[in-house]
């Protein structure tokens, strides 16, 4: 199929695609789960194809990876999302139609979600923070009804879209989508890691914690990561100069053990100096014991529980840095998959699902055990 829709210009505005078939297969919940059976409302549907408004692009999903909030939103909380809903997030694929405005993109682009959305006009996402913009949303997460990316053919407006660069996998993509610019924001965007720096990166066996450890590897500092006693051989094989048992109950003491033993090349005093944070819970205050003076903690999450404890001696004596991160701007993103295309980052892809077998695929996810890195589905 064809169509040409001519423009008020010299030169036609047009879309190409090459979607024959009518209907695609999706996976589709229509209520939420209150005991985490996912079996119970993960269904194959038949949908039809999008097809782009002037402004978007469609695109055939080659892969699609999990985050957390595909869990979330099943069970409907902390938000209720939109249903019918289709989750999914980060999605790869090959673009298939363009629409009319389209400027950047054409048929037969390699694609992967950028998938914070938010109004691209207000004094936050101009001044470049279109993470914070008030009407911003997550697209596979907070859209829809029936519009995310665990689905043969997805849709997205040209600028939630970015290209991949050669060398890197549809599955790679995929995997980096959220999480990799989740990481780079964190380390590069808000802490401002420097060369020479101690950074300690907590769960490093996640998703986000791969990409952590590769990040602060690239700008030259030296990394202690934390996790599972099974996943320890791991980190150190990713870059980390020092793997920790988080799940001791004297982990942080061991943390400064190895910080004294350090040189500080770059201080005097020995301490860690950026802690990459998204476990919460009971490891809260020892992190804040390990900072150097002036240190920075950069959180996202907190996977263990929200309501960690502060002894606020540790931040006013100190003077410690508490900063908060959610994903990153289309720019960053971009900066990464730049990295990535010269081998400096890898995507670290734990298994590969089929939508069928998405139910199996989250239950995974959600017990964690033996999870190393991004897990990832796709379509057929």
């Amino acid at each position: 199929m064809i169509i040409i829709v001519c423009g008020s210009d010299d030169t036609d505005k047009s879309y190409i695609s090459t979607n024959m078939k009518k209907t695609m297969k999706a996976l589709v919940y229509e209520e939420y789960t209150t005991d985490d059976d996912f079996s119970k409302i993960l269904k194959i549907k038949d949908l039809p194809i999008p097809e782009p408004k002037s402004n978007e692009i469609v695109f055939k999903v080659k892969a699609a990876a999990l985050n957390y909030d595909d869990i979330w939103g099943m069970r409907g909380k902390p938000l209720a999302i939109p249903l019918p809903h289709i989750s999914g997030t980060d999605a790869a694929g090959e673009v298939t139609a363009v629409g009319e405005d389209v400027k950047n993109f054409k048929v037969g682009d390699r694609v992967v979600s950028h998938g914070n959305m938010s109004c691209r006009v207000c004094k936050r996402c101009t001044s470049g923070r279109e993470y914070d913009c008030k009407k911003r949303t997550i697209w596979g997460f907070e859209t829809g009804p029936l519009w995310g990316g665990y689905c043969e053919y997805t849709h997205l407006p040209e600028v939630n879209v970015v290209k991949i660069p050669e060398g890197v996998s549809y599955e790679e993509a995929a995997a980096a989508s959220m999480t990799m610019l989740t990481s780079w924001h964190m380390l590069v965007g808000r802490a401002k890691i420097q060369p020479g720096q101690l950074v300690l990166i907590m769960g490093g066996g996640s998703g986000v914690g791969n990409y952590g450890i590769q990040i602060a590897k690239l700008f030259g500092c030296t990394v202690i990561a934390t996790a599972s006693p099974d996943k320890l051989d791991q980190l150190l094989e990713l870059g980390a100069d020092y793997a920790i048992d988080h799940r001791k109950d004297d982990w942080h003491k061991e943390v400064r053990a190895i910080a004294k033993k350090i040189p500080k090349a770059y201080g005097d005093t020995p301490g860690v100096d950026v802690i990459f944070e998204h476990i919460g819970g009971s490891h809260w205050n020892k992190e804040l014991t390990l900072l150097n003076y002036g240190g920075t903690v950069i959180t996202t999450g907190a996977t263990t529980g929200y309501m960690a404890k502060t002894d606020l001696r540790h931040i006013f004596f100190k003077g410690l840095n508490i900063l908060g991160s959610t994903q990153g701007t289309r720019a960053e993103l971009e900066q990464g998959f730049y990295w990535m295309s010269k081998g400096k980052i890898k995507s670290i892809i734990d298994s590969e699902y089929t939508l069928e077998q998405a139910a199996e695929a989250h239950t995974k996810m959600l017990k964690g055990k033996g999870l190393f890195g991004k897990i990832i589905m796709k379509p057929s």
